[in-house]
């Protein structure tokens, strides 16, 4: 077994970091981008959690759609972008659209600018196209994904399989291209029932959607295309899932279920972070009068938190299936620039994996 984590890691090209909130997923993933770094790569940690943690724990001000250059590391250097679902959208439509033409009657559409704020989907879908991106981005040697909490990552991992099945939808298909000379009379049955729809939601509304359809008409292939080739990689050996937990019960319950419908969904798991343990305050205190007893009751209190984290996280690896498990221990106050992230680095390249 490698020694490290960061060793683990070495081989990949994905690196996706899962688990609840609240237990420094963003912090850990950018440790692991700085980790890789220092190795003399070029890696890219994009995080797609719209809580927005990954500059702040970077220490900036602000993170935009494109990757730009956080530090050097030694002879390797950092990156870092945090995903803008619009601007990838209105990216993936430049990049497929058939002409100038359609490419500016689909990004002027008014159902299209709404599909590209507010439908369901839309975020994980783009996370989905960005992460690509950024894969096919000869600058980079590594690339690792900071999700948002459980749930919603579970869609970011299902998204290529979804969109790829939407696309291949026959409903889907009927609505985007024109129906051949013996099946008008259905376009005329339709159109009817459009008529009736408009008095419900407008016409306005309806007369957007029906030319949405028709100018998205050829652009789906090459959506399809990319959802398919994004599934491939996410698959392939090239990618690695990272579990991260903290010791809290909650926390442990929570990726436990995450795991279990990761197993069902035949995803496979290749690491498991425990943060936030209790650090280790063992080794000699010199102790004078009066001091001595409140110092010692906090250093007994200390020690029997660490042994509790230890033992839960080690519970917690049995649970997952004796999974590589690194424990990091949890860092004073809150972290808000590269120091932080260094020191939670320095525990992912040197501390042993169990």
């Amino acid at each position: 077994m490698q020694s490290s984590m960061a060793e683990l890691l070495s081989n990949r090209r994905v690196i996706v970091c899962l688990g609840p909130g609240g237990v420094g997923k963003t912090t850990c993933s950018a440790a692991i981008a700085y980790a890789e770094a220092a190795t003399g790569k070029k890696v890219c940690v994009v995080t797609i959690d719209p809580a927005r943690r990954l500059a702040s724990a970077l220490g900036l001000s602000q993170l935009g759609n494109q990757a730009s250059l956080v530090t050097k590391v030694g002879s390797g250097e950092l990156y870092a972008t945090m995903l803008d679902a619009h601007a990838t959208f209105d990216d993936m439509v430049r990049r497929y659209g058939k002409s100038q033409e359609q490419i500016e009657k689909i990004l002027a559409n008014k159902l299209y600018q709404n599909l590209t704020t507010s439908l369901s989907g839309t975020q994980e879908f783009m996370a989905m196209e960005r992460r690509f991106e950024l894969y096919e981005d000869a600058r980079f040697d590594m690339i690792v994904v900071d999700t948002p909490p459980s749930v919603s990552a579970l869609d970011f991992l299902d998204a290529p399989k979804r969109l790829s099945s939407f696309l291949d939808n026959r409903l889907f298909k009927l609505l985007i291209k024109p129906p051949p000379a013996y099946l008008r009379p259905l376009s005329l049955a339709t159109r009817t029932l459009l008529k009736t729809i408009s008095k419900v939601v407008g016409a306005e509304v309806v007369e957007d959607a029906v030319h949405f359809f028709e100018v998205f008409s050829g652009i789906e292939d090459g959506f399809k295309e990319r959802a398919d080739s994004v599934e491939k990689v996410l698959s392939s050996a090239e990618t690695a899932l990272v579990l991260i937990s903290s010791p809290s019960q909650g926390a442990i319950l929570e990726l436990d279920q995450l795991a279990q419908r990761l197993k069902k969904s035949k995803r496979e798991f290749h690491a498991l972070i425990v943060n936030r343990v209790t650090p280790d305050f063992s080794g000699p205190l010199e102790i004078q009068g009066q001091v001595k007893n409140r110092v010692t009751d906090n250093w007994v209190y200390l020690s029997r938190e660490r042994a509790s984290d230890l033992r839960a996280g080690g519970e917690l690896k049995e649970l997952l299936g004796d999974t590589s498990t690194l424990f990091v221990d949890e860092i004073a106050g809150e972290i808000s620039d590269l120091i932080g992230v260094e020191t939670i680095a320095r525990d992912i390249s040197l501390g042993e994996v169990s």
